[in-house]
């Protein structure tokens, strides 16, 4: 098994531990294993980093570390990973999930610069009429 499908199992099998964990409420064990993930997923991603003819691995790769970056406040890095993913040649549809989790990470601070407060429900609706 190559060094990046070692990571990424790694990564997913500490992710799905984690959901149990929330499930079983135990946040602070939850957050652990989230941050353990997203280390591992992260790890697998800058190994396929260069790689740009390893299409969807690379993409799904820095999508995943992404997604796992938010759940560990990292938007930063989330933000650094999908600009990464995109910057290759992803297929279309990883490229709309990876563009739909930047604008996740960046529409709360982008209306309140321009003084519009929503919350979460508000776009839930709106995300349910589209």
């Amino acid at each position: 098994m190559s060094q990046i499908q070692e990571k990424h199992t790694t990564a997913m099998d500490l992710a799905e531990a984690a959901i149990v964990a929330k499930l079983r409420g135990d946040l602070e064990q939850a957050s652990l294993l989230t941050r353990q993930a997203f280390e591992n997923e992260l790890a697998a991603a800058e190994l396929i980093v260069n790689q740009l003819d390893a299409e969807p691995t690379r993409s799904i790769l820095h999508r995943s570390a992404a997604t796992l970056a938010i759940d560990c406040g990292e938007l930063k890095i989330a933000e650094r990973l999908i600009a990464t993913a995109l910057s290759g040649n992803p297929p279309e549809e990883i490229a709309s999930q990876l563009k739909d989790l930047f604008i996740q990470i960046n529409l709360h601070p982008y209306l309140q610069r321009r003084g519009i407060n929503i919350d979460d429900e508000q776009i839930r609706e709106f995300q349910i009429k589209k």
